[in-house]
């Protein structure tokens, strides 16, 4: 009960605050608020994760509103929803765990930075200007209006206040620092808001019921149009890959019961299906209310669920108090939780360990901030597939001339990203004009089809020639010489002692012995009997196993 209200009070400003940046009516956010306790709440998958309207998706939202219209979003949402559920269901939730970290963390970066400076403008009680690049180039000037205006001053002393104490808050003593910073922030701004001659912008909040746009057969005809199915695709892989890795951030919190991934995946779509039949915003799982209900001592999903209770009777008993919130403290809120996003301190962190990672997550963000968010996860992921590729192909490749052969040695893993070394080491042998060429590959640990591909047309061209003698040690064969050539009698089925022992070749089949004791042979008392006399005194016999080497 206690760690539900605690849940409830951070949810709060949150819900609202995230449903006014996407640019939506602030009762969309509650809904989905409450459908996010009462319905996913409910479901198996996380214990402890709470859901709701995320910051995340408030830029993305805002984009889809803008261009698409308020009544085309529950569709988009309710879509979103059933294909989560369908990747659920095939069992596809752990997929997202596959995603480079670098390309996670360069995607909340392009998140925050953005979401920092569209929130910028209603601080002041500015309307934001359009683009990121736009809203970042528009500071100054904002800057020099807000200055100008008594008004708009008192409300971005709130804002920066807001923020300013919800990075220090925690830093309070106890038991002052267990409330919510947000809470806080939004009690001081209605206090300010309510003082004769303080005339800044409050939140406007209507019927929660009235609310509600049911898409009509209008609206689900749109999701032929390809842009709409982009933007589906787009909120599905975002607001899947958020819930997902905040699930595997919160299972770090607590020693409860782990998550159940594709179970999460479908109760995430079952949520975000609600949320858009009702037409209200989409959901995540949210980092910011699932550890501060780790942190209240929650053991059960009771707490997720009640807190989606709370907002529901707030909402209807009390609505007159929404009303009281200034604008401008709810853009602190989001100005805090955009810089969390951000989360400058992981670049240079990146930085120290590892380069090739630290490009992908700047790139990830630049190409995010720069143009949108799918284009920036397909950059970040292509990038980081062709880093991994980069990395798996690392192949040494060494050439030198030793009596009469010229020999190549190869080792690592060669695939066509090395094609270019390759053809040149062997154009280097093939160049020294020795009348024996080896190309030593058993070092190699893969070989693609066009690195294998390339070896074979040049042994035989080298051998069409009858000029050079071209010996080819593949890889994971033995290095042996050739076996002598057998004798009449070895191929007539008598082979003698000696061919027996002769060194085998490439081709030969390599044998070990599998150290099982032979349990089902019977046993004799004749002494002679290889299995051993019927007392068990003989020794163990093993089969041969026919495994190559």
């Amino acid at each position: 009960m206690t760690a539900s209200f605690v849940v409830f009070l951070v949810a709060l400003p949150l819900c609202i605050g995230v449903a006014v940046a996407s640019g939506t009516p602030p009762e969309l956010g509650i809904i989905s608020g409450v459908v996010g306790g009462l319905v996913v709440g409910m479901a198996r998958g996380s214990t402890l994760q709470v859901s709701g309207p995320a910051a995340g998706l408030a830029a993305l939202v805002a984009e889809a509103v803008l261009e698409h219209g308020l009544a085309t979003l529950g569709v988009i949402v309710l879509a979103s929803g059933l294909l989560q559920i369908g990747l659920g269901l095939i069992r596809l939730g752990r997929m997202f765990q596959a995603i480079s970290i670098a390309v996670v963390q360069g995607m909340l970066a392009g998140i925050g930075l953005p979401l920092m400076f569209s929130q910028a403008y209603p601080m002041a009680d500015a309307k934001a200007v359009g683009v990121p690049i736009e809203n970042m180039l528009g500071i100054p000037g904002l800057i020099a209006d807000t200055l100008a205006d008594p008004q708009k001053m008192i409300a971005a002393g709130l804002g920066i206040g807001t923020v300013v104490l919800s990075f220090l808050w925690k830093k309070m003593p106890a038991p002052v620092n267990k409330m919510p910073a947000a809470l806080v922030a939004v009690a001081g701004g209605m206090a300010v808001a309510a003082l004769p001659g303080v005339n800044i912008t409050t939140l406007q909040v209507g019927n929660l019921l009235a609310s509600v746009q049911i898409p009509g057969p209008s609206q689900f005809a749109l999701l032929a149009n390809g842009a709409v199915l982009t933007t589906v695709l787009t909120f599905t892989i975002i607001a899947s890959a958020e819930s997902l890795f905040t699930a595997a951030a919160v299972d770090r919190m607590h020693t409860g019961e782990r998550t159940r991934y594709n179970s999460e995946l479908i109760a995430q779509g079952a949520g975000n299906t609600i949320c858009g039949f009702l037409g209200a915003l989409p959901m995540t799982a949210v980092v910011a209310r699932s550890s501060a209900n780790v942190q209240a001592g929650a053991k059960t999903r009771l707490s997720r669920t009640l807190h989606g209770l709370w907002l529901l009777a707030f909402a209807v008993l009390l609505p007159g108090v929404l009303a009281l919130i200034p604008i401008s403290v709810l853009a602190g809120v989001l100005v805090h939780s955009g810089w969390k996003l951000f989360a400058p301190h992981e670049f240079p962190k990146m930085w120290r360990q590892d380069r090739g990672e630290f490009v992908v997550m700047t790139l990830t963000t630049v190409v995010i901030v720069a143009t949108a968010l799918l284009e920036g996860v397909l950059v970040g992921l292509a990038a980081g597939i062709i880093l991994a590729a980069l990395r798996m192909s690392q192949t040494s490749v060494r050439t030198e001339v030793a009596g009469d052969t010229a020999k190549l040695v190869m080792a690592g893993n060669a695939t066509f990203l090395r094609l270019p070394k390759l053809i040149d080491a062997l154009e280097e042998v093939a160049s020294a004009g020795m009348p024996r060429i080896r190309l030593d590959l058993t070092a190699v640990t893969h070989w693609d089809h066009a690195c294998r591909s390339q070896v074979d047309e040049f042994v035989a061209q080298q051998r069409g020639t009858g000029e050079v003698r071209v010996e080819l040690l593949r890889p994971n064969t033995p290095n042996a010489p050739t076996p002598p050539a057998a004798s009449p009698s070895s191929a007539a089925g008598q082979g003698t002692q000696g061919d027996l022992e002769a060194t085998p070749g490439p081709t030969a089949e390599w044998f070990y012995l599998d150290p099982t004791p032979v349990e089902d042979f019977r046993t004799s008392d004749d002494p002679m009997d290889p299995f051993g006399p019927a007392d068990g005194t003989g020794q163990d016999w093993y089969r041969p196993s026919a495994r190559m080497r």
